[in-house]
């Protein structure tokens, strides 16, 4: 089963750090938009597809066209997005992250772990659990608990140019407020969660602790989800785990994806995608934009393990992408 995890950080309104939004009236409705694409096929909290702030279309469809091809069942998990989506969703009740240069990020991150775990308890004996992320403003929170945590490396961004000098300020401000430096964090990983992170990492994280440890785990994000596995290689997690990701974030020179994978002690998949072709949206994907996000390199994994090409994937986003903006696309595979 595919888990979308909904939530936010207030960091997304700093000018220049999110492209999760075109601009910040638009970035309330993103992660509710991007659950009802991959739900519906379309937006229906807000009458357009979210987009960057140059226009290129969000990686649900991506994950919209895996479970039209592959046919996997999918839920939305609300943990505190700025709005609920228009689909059905389960709800942990919690707040969007706040700014962790100004207090606590997620004040009630133990809370949420263990609403999350009890979630986890209850799903318990499916097959697979593929577990996807939409979280305005987390490729920031990801590296601040990284770097608490002890993992080296730079985070990935949704643009071709990453804002690493913002995000070392950000580091830099957000951890003397904390008390935080490198690696202090390690042996009290939901204090950093708590202090730097965002809520999404305490849901999934609490959610896989309560899995069955023989469960087959696959986190759907970059870097984002490799600040969830470092969180539970932390609290003791020694289950196989799988962060699956995309080419444009794996081949990302500006990141440490790889590396880092590495380091935290984690099997990594990255997507070989290929929009070189598409319209002029998609094919930007190629130049670095947007490059994940929504589970898009899980849900091709996900695909691909029930028998799906990447090919058949990229063509079907292609022919999703077009029936949204009102282009032709030859040869679309058609969905299950």
């Amino acid at each position: 089963m595919f888990f979308l995890f909904i939530g936010a950080s207030d960091l997304c309104k700093i000018p220049g750090l999110s492209a999760a939004g075109a601009n910040p009236e638009v970035i309330p409705f993103t992660a509710a938009a991007d659950a009802d694409v991959v739900y519906f096929g379309r937006p229906r909290v807000v009458d357009a597809v979210p987009v960057d702030p140059q226009g290129h279309p969000t990686p649900a469809l991506i994950t919209r066209a895996c479970l039209e091809l592959a046919g996997f069942p999918f839920v939305t998990v609300r943990c505190g997005s700025y709005l609920p989506p228009a689909c059905p969703h389960l709800d942990l009740g919690c707040a969007p992250a706040q700014d962790p240069t100004q207090g606590p990020a997620v004040r009630d991150a133990v809370d949420i772990f263990e609403r999350a775990a009890e979630l986890g308890r209850s799903m318990g004996g499916l097959d697979t659990y593929v577990l996807g992320e939409s979280v305005p403003g987390g490729t920031t929170t990801a590296l601040l608990v990284l770097r608490a945590l002890g993992v080296e490396g730079m985070v990935s961004s949704a643009g071709p140019v990453n804002p690493i000098s913002l995000k070392e300020d950000l580091w830099r401000r957000a951890s003397t407020r904390a008390g935080a430096f490198l690696g202090s964090l390690k042996g009290d990983p939901l204090r950093a969660v708590m202090e730097l992170g965002d809520p999404m990492q305490a849901a999934v994280a609490g959610f896989v602790s309560g899995l069955p440890s023989t469960s087959r785990v696959v986190l759907a994000g970059g870097t984002q989800m490799l600040a969830v596995a470092a969180v539970l290689r932390a609290l003791g997690h020694r289950g196989h785990l799988t962060v699956a990701t995309t080419k444009y974030v794996a081949m990302d020179p500006s990141c440490a994806f790889l590396p880092m994978a590495d380091r935290i002690g984690v099997e990594a998949y990255w997507a070989p995608l290929d929009f070189s072709g598409a319209p002029r949206g998609l094919a930007d994907y190629e130049r670095g934009f947007v490059k994940e996000g929504v589970g898009a390199g899980g849900a091709v994994w996900y695909a691909v393990h029930r028998g799906v090409s990447v090919e058949a994937v990229c063509r079907r986003v292609e022919g999703i992408y077009a029936e949204m903006m009102g282009l032709e696309v030859e040869g679309e595979v058609e969905p299950r």
